[in-house]
């Protein structure tokens, strides 16, 4: 049945036409056609111009903030302020090379090589100075006689080392020297022998005995020399060995680092000393033992 609504007051209802009773009960809920949702008012224009602003202020700083980050990421550690590697006292050796060897000569621990000897041009297996060194007279990384090299020791010594330097088939001695600004001087000298049974034998009189627990000839102006406990045994090159000493406290005018390195047919004898109650470095003294090790093996 179609709800008819009452027509206003102040218009006339037909005689004939009658009103359907009005039922009892609230009316029934209108409806309400679907359409269009109504459009949200529109936000001030000054608050457009603030969100705008913002958000571009946003995307210029992450912007920034990446690019930022790929820069210090990209870049060495010791490039970025603040975070710089602190210095260790490490010296600034240059890059080591090997010097090319005869034809058909092999290197001096393969297998063909029983001897082990060092084909090579022995100076050329001198570790270079650092940068800031000043060369030593007479060690300017050439041949020198034996005796340059017994001077290394006390006087009461030099004889007796001379006359085994004679004795062991000593080929030749090759030796550079320098001296950094802080004071320390640097000597190291290769010895070649005929073969490793040669270097061996020498090597063991240096010790006076083959115990590997006893203590070398002491050098000159230095007392009893001690094993340098900062020393890592595993340091340094495959087939060599290294003794590492160190004169401990008191030691007078000066302090003195060296070592000794086994080497097939070679024996090198590194020295660090320094005067002052400074003493000698230990890092850059362990460098240059182990840069000469390398050279060698």
């Amino acid at each position: 049945m179609t709800e008819q609504t009452a027509p206003p007051a102040d218009v006339a209802v037909p005689a004939t036409t009658v009103l359907p009773p009005v039922p009892e009960g609230p009316p029934p809920a209108p409806v309400q056609e679907e359409g269009p949702a109504p459009a949200a008012p529109r936000p001030p224009r000054r608050v457009l111009r603030a969100v705008l602003r913002w958000t571009a202020a946003v995307l210029v700083l992450g912007g920034l903030g990446a690019g930022t980050a790929a820069g210090i990421t990209s870049m060495e550690r010791t490039d970025v302020p603040g975070l710089a590697t602190r210095d260790d006292g490490r010296w600034d050796y240059p890059a080591l090379t090997l010097p090319a060897l005869p034809a058909d000569a092999p290197r001096p621990f393969s297998d063909s090589n029983l001897a082990e000897v060092h084909h090579a041009d022995l100076r050329r297996l001198l570790v270079p100075a650092p940068a800031g060194a000043t060369a030593v007279e007479g060690l300017d990384g050439g041949w020198v006689d034996t005796a340059r090299f017994v001077t290394e020791y006390g006087k009461g010594d030099r004889a007796a080392l001379t006359q085994h330097l004679k004795d062991s088939a000593l080929r030749h001695t090759a030796a550079r020297g320098w001296t950094m600004p802080d004071g320390t001087s640097s000597r190291v000298y290769l010895l070649q022998f005929n073969s490793v049974a040669y270097s061996t034998a020498f090597h063991d009189a240096i010790y006076e005995q083959e115990s590997l627990d006893s203590l070398p000839l002491p050098l000159a102006g230095t007392a009893e020399p001690v094993f340098d406990e900062d020393w890592t045994a595993t340091a340094g090159a495959e087939f060599t060995t290294a003794h590492v000493y160190s004169e401990s406290e008191p030691y007078g005018a000066e302090q003195v680092r060296y070592a000794y390195v086994l080497a097939g047919d070679t024996v090198a004898l590194i020295v660090h000393s320094r005067k002052g109650g400074a003493g000698t470095e230990a890092v850059p003294f362990h460098q240059t033992v182990i840069l000469q090790n390398q050279l060698l093996g």
